[in-house]
């Protein structure tokens, strides 16, 4: 298995000279549980790679001033995301990641 260009379920949302975004479809159809990545690369060639999703928190565990209280007492609440992909989609997600990073290497 090869990765694909275009690549199914990765689609390139913007590019700047530093940075590129891309959003990571998920494949139970929900738009709700897409990831939108940016890559980003500094000046001293240290890349960021960061993934906004919609977060799911653990309800079923807490209540709402139990969530409120850990986040005052320790700084942190914890969520979780997922994304189902294909076989494809995942190979074409990593081959995507190390495009972008080589790619915005060679432009600072």
């Amino acid at each position: 298995m090869k990765a694909q260009t275009p690549a199914e379920g990765i689609l390139k949302r913007s590019e700047w000279p530093d940075a590129k975004i891309y959003q990571v479809v998920c494949n139970c159809g929900s738009a709700d549980h897409d990831h939108n990545v940016w890559i980003e690369i500094d000046d001293t060639k240290e890349v960021t790679v960061t993934t906004y999703t919609q977060q799911k928190s653990k309800w079923w565990e807490r209540n709402r001033w139990s969530t409120i209280w850990r986040l005052l007492t320790q700084g942190y609440v914890e969520y979780e995301a997922s994304i189902i992909m294909t076989q494809q989609q995942a190979l074409n997600y990593a081959e995507t990641l190390k495009t972008a990073v080589n790619e915005l290497g060679t432009k600072k």
